[in-house]
């Protein structure tokens, strides 16, 4: 693990920046909202705290959650429209700063794509910088399961992402944000890790961190301050 100075200087002088998306970017956990929608939420709640605690392996728990809510694809497209997700103050800023400055901005998430995409859609950042779960549906709009080959629906897949995108572009700094431990185990291959706490507090997360911000203006203070730009 980096030293706080460290983990600073290397995000100061990152080649990208990789967010987590579920109460990091956006401020509330999707699967919950989308179980809630269904009329399911408490269940769902519940199994996702034990997944974000590291209790049970990620796709164990995705696939349990899944099972219970069994969402169509008409409700998915309903939550979007009626409940869009809700950015977390301070990361439209960050985003841009961060593009201005030529750093490459990634989404790393155990979601599902259909709602990071359009997260990504809200902050600029490019589709294919965007790495989710995909949700299957039978021809009638039913739900069919999820796509099992993804990185992102296995536990340390966040890493496997990380891994791929420095040998597919060559990138020799990753900075992974995020607020769970599925984000901190993606360091290594990550090379820095920052703690994310604005939205919820993860115990085991913040006390393994070397560095640990509970709002997107302590990152954005660390950006090159030679720079202004208007937001």
């Amino acid at each position: 693990m980096t030293t706080l100075a460290q983990t600073k200087e290397i995000f100061r002088s990152a080649d990208a920046v990789c967010f987590d998306v579920d109460s990091t970017v956006i401020r509330e956990e999707g699967i919950d909202q989308l179980a809630k929608f269904c009329g399911v939420g408490d269940a769902v709640t519940e199994m996702t705290r034990k997944a974000m605690g590291g209790s049970m392996s990620f796709k164990t728990a995705l696939t349990e959650r899944l099972c219970i809510i069994r969402c169509s694809r008409e409700q998915v497209n309903k939550l979007i429209t009626d409940h869009p997700p809700q950015l977390t103050p301070g990361i439209k800023e960050l985003v841009a700063r961060l593009q201005h400055d030529g750093v490459k901005v990634f989404l790393i998430s155990g979601g599902f794509r259909c709602i990071v995409e359009h997260v990504a859609s809200q902050l600029g950042i490019p589709l294919h910088h965007v790495y989710a779960n995909r949700l299957k549906f039978y021809f009638n709009g039913e739900y069919a399961g999820f796509d099992e080959t993804q990185p992102t629906a296995e536990s340390g897949g966040k890493g496997k992402v990380i891994s791929m995108l420095k040998e597919k572009y060559g990138f020799q700094k990753v900075v992974m944000i995020g607020d769970g431990a599925t984000d901190m185990e993606a360091c290594p291959p990550a090379n820095a890790f920052i703690g994310f706490g604005g939205n919820v507090v993860r115990p085991q997360v913040k006390e393994r961190c070397s560095w640990y911000v509970t709002s997107f203006g302590e990152l954005l203070k660390e950006c090159n301050p030679n720079i202004k730009l208007n937001f």
